[in-house]
């Protein structure tokens, strides 16, 4: 998978950035995963926050 199309976003309550490149392997979220395939229902790691509060970072 080309990192070219891979993206990241953004948490607003924390600001760590989760990279569709890097995963979060720690939390059980391989390197190349989209963020579309995310759990709906799936947490921030460092504040709880829920998904539908992270943004796509526009470089």
């Amino acid at each position: 998978m080309s990192e070219d199309n891979l993206e990241q976003y953004e948490c607003m309550t924390c600001g760590i950035i989760y990279s569709e490149a890097a995963g979060l392997p720690d939390e059980g979220i391989p390197p190349g995963t989209k963020w579309a395939d995310i759990p709906d229902d799936w947490t921030c790691p460092e504040c709880g926050t829920g998904k539908f509060d992270f943004e796509l970072v526009v470089s």
